[in-house]
């Protein structure tokens, strides 16, 4: 029986997702699967873009159908876990996808809708959580540990050892350093290094990465 493949999330990241499944579609690598749509709360998502494939529903009360199968495409990673999860705890199916053209190497596991794009690299023993995206070219060294939800965006680089928390985004070229440790929720800015360690809820930029902080608005009242 075939697999009608759903898309969770219409944005740019939703097209790219429809992009890569489709080439290995063609490719012969996922013969059991035909795109079924997105599912997104904007229902003019796509409208300016010249794609037939339909949103097919809200995310938020669309019924998994026995044979749908669901990926994700959202990018920030509290809103895919509680978007994915909620549907998950529906009966949706998230199964791992290695695409074709990535690598998941010996002993290493991923979680239920973790995916991993085109040149994306897991080398041995690592540990992936669930609702993970490892994007296009990114890599991740050996003995890594990435909690749920956490999305690893193009041209990151986690070295050896490191431990990232739950939902922890690193934008591109981002570097996690040997035996580093991200905290939940934190952030790390495009190009940044972290060498250490980042608290939980922080967002981290430069080399070496530091907290990022707002100056106090001059002008507020007190």
């Amino acid at each position: 029986m075939s697999r009608r493949v759903l898309i969770v999330g219409a944005s740019g990241f939703g097209r790219e997702i429809l992009h890569w499944v489709d080439v290995a579609m063609r490719a012969g690598a996922v013969p059991d699967w035909e795109i079924g749509g997105f599912l997104d709360r904007n229902p003019n998502a796509l409208d300016d873009f010249a794609i037939d494939i339909p949103i097919v529903g809200d995310p938020a009360t669309y019924d998994p159908q026995p044979e749908d199968l669901f990926l994700c495409a959202i990018g920030e990673p509290r809103t895919k876990l509680r978007v994915c999860r909620e549907l998950a705890e529906r009966g949706a199916d998230f199964p791992p996808w290695v695409h074709p053209n990535a690598s998941l190497a010996a002993r290493s596991t991923i979680g239920r809708g973790t995916i991993l794009l085109p040149d994306a690299g897991v080398s041995v023993d690592v540990t992936i959580g669930e609702f993970v995206t490892v994007n296009c070219r990114a890599g991740v060294g050996h003995d890594v540990v990435i909690g749920d939800g956490c999305t690893l965006n193009s041209f990151v680089n986690v070295a050896g050892g490191a431990v990232l928390g739950t939902g922890v985004s690193v934008n591109s070229h981002g570097v996690v350093a040997p035996r580093a440790k991200i905290g939940d929720f934190s952030t790390v800015g495009a190009g940044s290094v972290v060498v250490r360690r980042t608290k939980p809820e922080t967002t981290v930029l430069g080399v070496p990465a530091r907290r990022l902080q707002f100056p106090a608005d001059e002008s507020a009242p007190g």
